[in-house]
């Protein structure tokens, strides 16, 4: 794996406050690719200007004056492919993580708006865009990333199953009797969410989101009276996730009498209110795909991300 060369250039200007992660990343073919730690393939800064025909430090300067630039001539036609593309960011580029590198991931509607604007619209077209441009329209961005970084999704599914299966194993003996957990009742949602291709990891943690808008169900409706008190138990994490640092998070489980209840506001309530916001703040997270967050809300409602 090749380490961006230093240049003395200045220091970007970005109001990102997440660093993202690289699962992989190698150079194939003389240009730097990967893909992050949520699924997201990307193209390096060296990478995507040497597909473009142009110097890493005009891609750079583009990028960390885009606030600026964008209003110009020339960024003004790849701001409209990018809108066409649905990309409203203000950065062009995700701040990632590599082993301690800092690597700035190009992501695919940015690579493709700029490859489209120096093969077709600049005044001084490059044939290194043309000819990148369609390869990728013919291969697919994601599946040519995939297949020179030798990503396997499937993998990630089967990490997914293992982050659930962990928790439902550690959740087993620690609920106490005639009370029942959140996070073993929400399974009917986590499996569908898993098929659906979303990976389920330590950084997308439904259940969190599920305990919070139930907590507050639970008591704007005074359901102490009617079912009984909610009680204390301490939920650990599996060793493998960061949250295990802090073991154990003190959770509530709820008497096993309300469990019909639950079962129904889940269906008819979080999942037709809740769960799409929850999804889609996922992808403005950029943990989470947009076209996989919409065929997971589709599987639950038949409605898709606009």
């Amino acid at each position: 794996m090749l380490k961006p060369k230093k240049q003395n250039l200045p220091a970007p200007i970005s109001i990102q406050t997440e660093i993202f992660h690289v699962e992989k990343q190698i150079e194939f073919e003389g240009i730097e690719m990967g893909v992050l730690e949520n699924g997201i393939p990307y193209l390096s800064e060296s990478g995507l200007a040497r597909m473009c025909g142009i110097d890493r430090k005009t891609l750079y300067e583009l990028s960390t004056n885009w606030a600026e630039l964008k209003l110009k001539p020339r960024g003004k036609a790849i701001n409209q492919l990018l809108e066409q593309a649905n990309y409203f960011e203000p950065n062009l580029f995700l701040k990632s993580d590599n082993t301690g590198t800092q690597v700035n991931a190009y992501i695919e509607p940015v690579c493709m708006a700029l490859l489209e604007y120096y093969a077709f619209i600049s005044n001084d077209r490059k044939q290194q865009a043309t000819d990148a441009f369609r390869i990728l329209a013919k291969r697919q961005f994601r599946n040519f990333v995939y297949d020179a970084v030798g990503y396997s999704p499937d993998q990630k599914i089967l990490d997914s199953w293992r982050h659930f299966h962990d928790r439902v194993d550690m959740t087993m003996d620690a609920v106490p009797p005639g009370f029942f957990s959140v996070f073993r009742e929400i399974a009917s949602m986590i499996v569908p969410m898993i098929r659906s291709g979303i990976m389920i990891s330590d950084k997308v943690v439904p259940d969190i989101s599920v305990g919070r808008y139930w907590s507050d169900y639970w008591k704007e409706n005074n359901l102490d009276k009617e079912f009984g008190k909610r009680i204390k138990y301490n939920h650990d994490y599996p060793i493998y996730y960061p949250q295990a640092k802090s073991n154990p998070q003190p959770s509530y489980a709820y008497p096993d009498s309300s469990l019909g209840i639950f079962r129904a506001w889940l269906r008819q309530n979080y999942i037709v209110n809740n769960f799409p916001k929850y999804l889609i703040g996922q992808t403005k997270q950029k943990k989470l795909d947009p076209v996989i967050a919409s065929k997971a809300i589709e599987s639950f409602s038949g409605k898709l991300i606009k």
